[in-house]
């Protein structure tokens, strides 16, 4: 694959919408700054990135993606500090997994340092976008489509890559309801499970929808061929602490590789707790409720960074969870990982950087 000469060009809005925006009511997902990067990708390599302001894109009626569903993205956050930096968690990590989705949906990988660069001159841009307040960030949304004008089942031969950025509040506000899903599934071996493809968002919203219309706030997702066996929940992965250990599923290729999973298990092995990364029987998580031994249940992904799990429904039952204390490894990794992203503690990882 190869790129032009790097080179952005910047095209800044003339009307800013920055004085409509109400920092205290933000929502998640619902506000957008004022610019966003655009790159093309046509004849092998990729090339015009630019920056202009927010708006729609056009496309063809026959575009691909509208067609055969090539599109991916990714989900990564910027805070600010006490001292008014903008920070940035792990953004090299979520390049890298982009262009592996990329690889398995037959896209071409994005250039990562045209892609930090980019990001960096964005939220430079929009650096007043980028709130302050307890419990918010700007939440950052880079993804890729296909935009060949062709009905035929290929690969695009042509791609548009885009990042926009959010400014963003709290994805949960209080401890959520999970129901243990055992008639769909979210993807199989084999599949694009592992890929932060757009269809295997698409394939979970009935399942989801019906699960709301039980009073769940999501599903945890089991294999598909004997649904025994725990997977993720939702939008988020899954962790456990039974017996003082942290547990969740091992990665495969059923299973989005989170970044936030890869830096709680990073933790936990910080603070020598011992952690397991391996297959989690429906049946044991029952059982370990059953007998007490369940301490903890949380989701973690980037929008909700950690998410407790108050009530998990399974086979007819309702099991409630033990509400989560403070000296609990989930609220202590959480807000530890919180403070690594505000820059308030040490980044023994060099996960930040700053804009």
């Amino acid at each position: 694959m190869m790129t032009d000469t790097i080179a952005i060009q910047i095209s800044e809005t003339t009307n800013s919408r920055l004085a409509e925006l109400d920092f205290n009511n933000l929502g998640f997902g619902k506000q957008f700054s004022d610019h966003m990067f655009v790159a093309e990708y046509n004849n092998g390599r990729w090339s015009d990135f630019s920056i202009e302001p927010f708006g729609p894109i056009a496309m063809s009626p026959a575009s691909s993606v509208i067609h055969y569903g090539q599109s991916i993205f990714e989900g990564l956050k910027a805070h600010r500090s006490a001292s008014g930096d903008v920070l940035v968690f792990r953004p090299d990590a979520n390049i890298q997994r982009l262009n592996q989705s990329a690889a398995r949906m037959c896209m071409p990988e994005f250039p990562e340092d045209i892609f930090l660069e980019g990001l960096n001159k964005l939220l430079n841009l929009d650096r007043q976008w980028i709130p302050n307040q307890e419990n918010t960030s700007m939440y950052i949304r880079p993804f890729m489509f296909a935009t060949d004008a062709f009905l035929g089942v290929k690969p695009s031969d042509s791609y548009k890559m885009v990042i926009i950025t959010s400014p963003s509040g709290a994805y949960y506000t209080a401890p959520v309801n999970v129901k243990v899903e055992t008639s769909y599934s979210r993807t199989a071996k084999g599949g694009v499970g592992f890929a932060k493809a757009a269809g295997n968002y698409a394939a979970s919203l009935l399942p989801a929808k019906l699960a709301r219309l039980e009073g769940y706030d999501q599903l945890i997702w089991t294999d598909s061929s004997e649904h025994r066996y725990i997977e993720e929940a939702g939008t988020m992965n899954i962790m456990f602490v039974i017996n003082g250990k942290l547990i969740t599923p091992a990665l495969s290729n059923t299973i989005l590789p989170g970044i936030t999973r890869n830096s709680l298990i990073t933790i936990a092995k910080d603070w020598g707790m011992t952690v397991e990364e391996r297959t989690i029987p429906v049946s044991e998580v029952i059982d370990a409720i059953k007998a007490g031994h369940l301490q903890e249940a949380f989701g973690v992904g980037t929008a909700a960074t950690l998410a407790p799990i108050a009530r998990i429904g399974f086979d007819g039952n309702e099991y409630e969870l033990p509400e989560l204390s403070a000296d609990s490894f989930g609220l202590r990794a959480g807000t530890y990982l919180n403070d690594i992203k505000r820059g308030k503690v040490a980044d023994p990882h060099n996960w930040i950087v700053t804009i």
